[in-house]
């Protein structure tokens, strides 16, 4: 299968016990998968085993390639990964922090192509951040430091793009424009796997969904199958209302529906 396939994927971190327990999961091309599940249920953690940051064993496949076998910059050109907040402490100006997403495809110390800074502009436009090109990372607020990470993301254009928690920071307009930015990517046949909390959030983005229950897969399938009474009972111990949140869509800049 094209996409992503892990099977089997058992992973701890150096101090204590499994936190992944034999965890499948299908990330086709041209889907959104959502990873939901309770918090501490490992979603986060599986992601980091995917790209390499924990370790892990089990299979994880590339579009039919062996991870295990990929050196670690042929892995980075394959998946691109957004973690829930950067590590990054020194002030670097955001366009270089978006243009770090083009560091494997060229030499060390190769100057940018046009190529590269093609993908660099085209992915701050996707992600809303040309405005702030030349503001320290450091300074941004979180929203704005999620999207300026999602950008760099976008700019390695890897076939395969990891999400953890991409709209936690954001304002309801930028979720909505993130949405958009997914859906577009969704057409290019990208494989998209996004660790997602808000079920209504699941339900209008995904189209595939994988619970998570300690570590374990509880169900796996389409989004409105998986994010059911059913499921929802019994891993989160709520009860789903239907009709009872808030809606929202875009408008544009006369105050009428985009």
């Amino acid at each position: 299968m094209s996409g992503l396939v892990c099977r089997d994927v058992v992973a701890r971190y150096r101090h204590g016990g499994d936190v992944l327990h034999g965890v499948d999961l299908d990330g086709p091309h041209g889907a959104i998968t959502a990873l939901i599940g309770p918090n501490g249920s490992g979603k986060s953690t599986l992601l980091k085993a995917i790209v390499g940051i924990v370790r892990a064993r089990g299979s994880v496949v590339i579009d039919g390639d062996d991870a295990r076998a990929m050196t670690a910059a042929e892995r980075a050109r394959r998946v691109a990964y957004v973690p829930q907040r950067s590590l990054l402490s020194a002030p670097l100006p955001v366009h270089v922090v978006v243009a770090q997403g083009r560091f494997t495809h060229r030499h060390s110390f190769a100057r940018m192509r046009d190529e590269d800074r093609a993908a660099v502009q085209s992915a701050m436009a996707d992600a809303d951040v040309e405005h702030l090109a030349c503001r320290p990372f450091t300074e941004l607020s979180g929203g704005e430091a999620q999207r300026v990470l999602i950008a760099r993301a976008l700019a390695t254009g890897a076939s395969v793009v990891l999400l953890d928690e991409p709209t936690s920071s954001q304002d309801v307009r930028h979720a909505l424009e993130l949405h958009a930015v997914l859906g577009r990517l969704r057409e290019r046949e990208t494989a998209i796997v996004a660790c997602l909390h808000d079920l209504s959030e699941v339900r209008g983005l995904a189209d595939r969904a994988v619970l998570l229950d300690a570590g374990r897969v509880h169900a796996a399938g389409p989004a409105a199958e998986i994010v059911s009474n059913e499921h929802v009972a019994q891993v989160y111990g709520v009860e789903i209302v239907d009709g009872a949140g808030l809606g929202y869509r875009m408008l544009d800049r006369t105050g009428g529906p985009s």
